[in-house]
């Protein structure tokens, strides 16, 4: 199946496609910092290269408290439309972000979720059950939470997250 990879086709009357949307990208880890962080800098290329841009940037450790603050905060931000987070969405002990994103959520999208461990599984094969992306909600604002692999945020933005960015900003902000 071809599948766009931005939403410029979306068909929706009511999305201007070249309506640039505007991000917060969030990196949790406790290892990396700004030098290190390729799956950031992947995200953010990806928007820009879609006409979106970067409102914020930031990288934090794996801690819930200080997910969870800025989670609330950036909902009530005028100046943002969307939150990607990067890292976190695994089932080690330190793997939090989903827990703590999926508290602040006012509407889970679960397709989202499954349609990204299909396509990973198709890509890198069973080992992508592990991973708990997932995207919804909160207030006027969509976030997405991916893995932090450089691969899976690769897919995850050209087949997931761009094909939707514009329609799901549109629904979430009416």
């Amino acid at each position: 199946m071809n599948q766009p990879n931005s939403d410029t086709q979306c068909g929706c009357p009511d999305v201007d496609p070249k309506q640039g949307i505007r991000v917060a990208v969030i990196t949790l880890s406790d290892t990396r910092g700004k030098a290190e962080d390729r799956s950031g800098d992947r995200i953010v290329s990806l928007l820009e290269e879609a006409g979106h841009s970067v409102a914020k940037r930031m990288i934090l450790k794996d801690d819930s408290e200080p997910l969870a603050k800025l989670l609330r905060d950036l909902a009530e931000d005028d100046a943002l439309d969307a939150v990607i987070t990067t890292g976190g969405t695994g089932i080690a002990p330190r793997d939090m972000a989903v827990d703590v994103i999926e508290s602040v959520l006012d509407v889970t999208l679960p397709g989202f979720g499954e349609h990204f461990r299909a396509i990973s599984i198709a890509e890198i094969g069973p080992k992508a059950m592990l991973s708990r992306a997932t995207a919804g909600r909160m207030k006027s604002k969509v976030i997405f939470a991916l893995p932090g692999s450089t691969g899976a945020v690769t897919t995850g933005m050209s087949q997931c997250v761009l094909p939707i960015l514009r329609h799901a900003v549109s629904l979430a902000s009416r």
